[in-house]
């Protein structure tokens, strides 16, 4: 009953202290993109072992790898039907609800993990279309998630220390990466030491265990197991009091919703207050919106689409730069399983030295530095960090030096989630009208997945050798890896360029960012110019 109040109940909200609520839908939000994070790219540990499994020639010097297209499929197949999804939830948050719609995006992911790791069949082509199936409905379900605790937190949050609540429940990303991979390794070892087999060179037919079939499909099922645990809570949670406020126009709602995250009485009187002072709606294609709105839209959707080029590129085809560098032996010196474990092996060190602090730093600094310099300066580094292990590439690949590279790498993941990767998925939840606050974020988390479509297709073919011996069998001439890290070096300088765009929305209340209500709805000495040019004045 001791929280500051404003003049209104938006202003409650922006003012109050931080209560255990917002703790628990850090966690019950965050759940989500753990399981997101897991689901997307777990699926690149189990590539080779796919490849093993199905489409080996065992006449050949080497094991088999999925085909290019096949490869593409299973690789891009979700992130399909997560931008489809992010689309079609984030516009349905602000039409039904953020909270109405949330539960949906959980039990698609639930159902779709458990369906990915039972795909039908033991032959390639039913096995791979199966999968590829249910892998586009778990994206789509994990498409809706992003809009969705976007939306949830930043409408929950004060304004003090918003950036770092949306940050942390963005931040368990980081934790489904690492997850992923320490799953991984604990059940490629399990089987490799209960049925050890010699390496494909010694042994082609013996050296893939017919129980390797299993070892993909758990790995993928039991991404399952996080989302299920948070269902009841997560359906538990009230809708934000500025979704019934300001778009239902409900006070009394909207006063009962508040008292639930805030743990205090609050007058219906004051969302009421709230609601006369809205200023005439308009649309997502309209005129005004254009005006008001257009410039920002055009940053968070450019800026996200080349940041994803490069991240998923990066994250997706580890496992193939370790190979060129050397870091990971010669697929034919190991077996099937040996290969997986080394492969989940080192994606787990990059996740726990780059990717993991990376998150944590932007929690730790968001609401600090604010969102404009972090993107600046992520991107920034990202290009430094990629040139630094792109242009000396074959001094890397030599013997005695791959530790240096895995540094340099690992820096380009650690400012890519302390930079980009965290501040495009927080700022697009704080710059628009709450009416159409959910439909903005899912149109730039769309186009952030069209461009990791883009980066993970061209990255696959622009990374193979243009030397025939040197590539793999069924590809194309390529540019190489060294060339293909350029590009996506000067990937990320064009995310900087765009950047500049970027409004600063530190400490600022959400409907002072999206000029939603009357001047004199709040008295908290805004400053005009902190909403039309990127840096604070």
């Amino acid at each position: 009953m001791g929280e500051p109040k404003g003049n209104n109940l938006l202003q409650t909200l922006d003012l109050a202290k931080t209560q255990w609520y917002h703790f628990t839908a850090i966690i019950v939000a965050g759940m989500g993109f753990f399981t997101d994070a897991y689901d997307l790219f777990s699926i690149s540990l189990l590539t080779k072992l796919l490849g093993r499994i199905y489409y080996t020639d065992y006449t050949s010097p080497k094991p088999g790898i999925l085909p290019a297209n096949v490869y593409a499929a299973v690789t891009c197949v979700a992130l399909c039907g997560t931008l489809a999804g992010q689309l079609f939830f984030g516009w349905l948050g602000d039409k039904l609800g953020r909270k109405s719609v949330y539960g949906v995006t959980l039990i698609l992911m639930v159902l779709c993990s458990v369906c990915s790791g039972l795909s039908f069949g033991h032959r390639a082509k039913t096995t791979m279309t199966t999968l590829c199936f249910f892998r586009f409905w778990l994206g789509f379900g994990i498409g809706g998630d992003y809009p969705l605790s976007a939306t949830i937190m930043s409408e929950y949050a004060n304004k003090k220390t918003r950036g770092a609540f949306i940050a942390a429940v963005f931040s368990m990303q980081g934790f489904g990466i690492l997850v992923g991979g320490i799953v991984s390794l604990i059940v490629t070892s399990s089987y490799n030491n209960k049925y050890p087999r010699p390496p494909y060179e010694v042994d082609p037919v013996g050296s893939l265990p017919a129980q390797a079939d299993y070892v993909w499909r758990i790995i993928l099922m039991l991404g399952a197991v996080p989302a299920a645990i948070t269902y009841y809570w997560r359906m538990k949670m009230p809708e934000t009091a500025r979704y019934t406020a300001l778009i239902e126009k409900n006070a009394k709602k909207a006063a009962a919703d508040m008292s639930k995250v805030l743990n205090m009485d609050v007058d219906e009187e004051e969302a009421a207050r709230v609601m006369k002072k809205q200023k005439p709606e308009f649309g997502l294609f309209s005129k005004e919106f254009l005006r008001r709105h257009g410039i920002h839209l055009l940053a968070t959707t450019t800026t996200w689409f080349f940041l994803d080029i490069a991240f998923y590129s990066q994250n997706l085809f580890q496992k193939d730069i370790f190979s060129a560098v050397g870091w990971i032996p010669k697929a034919r010196t190991l077996s099937a399983l040996e290969e997986a474990f080394k492969v989940a092996r080192a994606q787990t060190i990059i996740a726990l030295c780059g990717t993991v602090p990376g998150y944590w730093f932007t929690v730790a600094f968001i609401d600090v530095l604010g969102r404009f310099w972090i993107q600046i300066m992520g991107f920034f580094f990202m290009t430094v960090f990629m040139l630094g292990i792109s242009i000396p590439y074959h001094h890397w690949t030599t013997s005695g030096n791959h530790a240096g590279f895995i540094i340099m790498y690992a820096f380009t993941f650690f400012f890519a989630n302390f930079g980009p990767n965290s501040t495009t998925f927080i700022v697009p939840a704080e710059i628009f009208p709450a009416r159409l606050r959910s439909t903005c974020h899912g149109i730039s988390a769309a186009c952030g997945k069209l461009g990791a479509i883009v980066g993970s297709i061209g990255f696959l073919y622009a990374s193979q050798s243009p030397h025939a011996s040197e590539r793999d069998p069924g590809y194309s001439a390529g540019f190489g890896v060294r060339k293909a890290l350029i590009m996506l070096a000067a990937t990320n300088f064009v995310g900087l360029a765009f950047s500049l765009l970027v409004p600063e929305s530190k400490g600022i209340s959400l409907e002072e960012m999206a000029q939603e209500l009357d001047d004199d709805a709040h008295d908290d000495g805004y400053n005009e110019k902190q909403r039309t040019v990127p840096v604070p004045v």
